[in-house]
């Protein structure tokens, strides 16, 4: 059974969580009796946490705000989640508190963190990185985060089990180079030993992951969101598209970011601005080619389609439509 100072704390936790919580309810959280509950709430008020009693039929004990703030307890779910929101929250402009206000908030949860947590929460952010501005991100399970978060910064190799889009399920070893955080989801990046290849793989699909003894040696510059997107756009699908297109590197990634595209950046003539439009040349692959007119339309810039066909034949028939509708009356 836990020691009473540990459900103390546990009772600390619970009324951190907000809202008034019944004895009722604390007890049974804590598995004691009410009488025990009122005991642990009487030490919380000799050590100044401010607990206030309310009455009534709803009533129970919650926190009163007060001079002091009660210590700040998070669970290894919880540090993360906050760590991970403030580096995000830098990088994406959105803290109105301001940088310097971010950082010392960071370093003031880092200090009374346990030793072995924080370690593995730095390794994360170490690992870490962004392929566009955050957005709301799914919560990948924390134990497989922080395992490949330190296969990563130890160069060591990594089990995972994973289960594709199809729902197959395997069993796979993973060189793992970096964790990247992409269009609300996480993923890591690494080299399959087994047939040499770069492999991605979201966490969420990640069942369980576990070090594996032995180290392997990274690429001096692995930049894994590069090598994510990169994947990503030449991935094995059912169509390969090759086109050629006028404008600037810019106009054409507003529309064919990095993950879905690859871009052959041709070098300028002798003066030219790199800024300037030239023709480009621009392939990607795709399951289906149904969105691709509507993208090349709304790019507004001259085309050439290379290849397939049928891309040519859907772009025809997007025409056409819109003509239609432009003559009604």
């Amino acid at each position: 059974m836990p020691r009473p100072t540990a459900r103390v704390l546990t009772l600390l936790e619970l009324l951190q969580s907000g809202g008034t919580r019944t004895v009722a309810e604390l007890a049974d959280r804590l598995g004691v009796e009410g009488r025990t509950v009122r005991r642990y709430v009487g030490q919380l008020i000799d050590l100044d946490v401010p607990v206030e009693s309310v009455r009534g039929r709803y009533g129970g004990y919650r926190l009163a705000p007060g001079y002091r703030l009660p210590p700040l307890m998070l669970s290894d779910d919880e540090a993360l989640a906050v760590l991970l929101g403030l580096v995000a929250g830098r990088r994406a402009g959105s803290l109105t508190a301001g940088h310097t206000a971010s950082e010392t908030a960071t370093a003031k949860i880092r200090r009374v963190l346990p030793k072995h947590l924080a370690h593995r929460l730095d390794t994360l952010l170490e690992s870490l990185s962004f392929t566009d501005q955050p957005r709301g991100l799914a919560a990948p399970d924390t134990g497989v985060l922080l395992t490949l978060a330190d296969a990563v910064r130890h160069g060591r190799p990594v089990s995972i089990r994973y289960t594709d889009r199809d729902g197959r399920r395997s069993e796979r070893t993973l060189h793992a180079y970096g964790i990247v955080a992409h269009a609300g989801r996480w993923y890591v990046t690494g080299t399959d030993p087994e047939i040499g290849e770069d492999r991605t793989f979201r966490l969420d699909r990640i069942a369980d992951a576990r070090t594996l003894p032995g180290s392997f040696e990274a690429p001096l510059d692995p930049d894994p969101a590069h090598r994510m997107l990169s994947g990503f756009a030449t991935a094995e699908y059912r169509h390969e598209v090759t086109l050629r297109i006028h404008g600037t590197v810019e106009q054409i990634r507003a529309r064919l970011p990095a993950g879905v595209a690859t871009l052959e950046e041709q070098e300028p003539a002798a003066g030219q601005d790199p800024a300037t439009e030239r023709w480009l040349r621009v392939e990607l692959r795709a399951e289906r080619l149904e969105w691709l007119p509507p993208v090349l339309a709304s790019l507004d810039r001259p085309f050439v389609i290379e290849r397939p066909d049928e891309l040519r034949d859907l772009v025809t028939a997007l025409a056409e439509r819109l003509t239609s509708y432009a003559r009604q009356a």
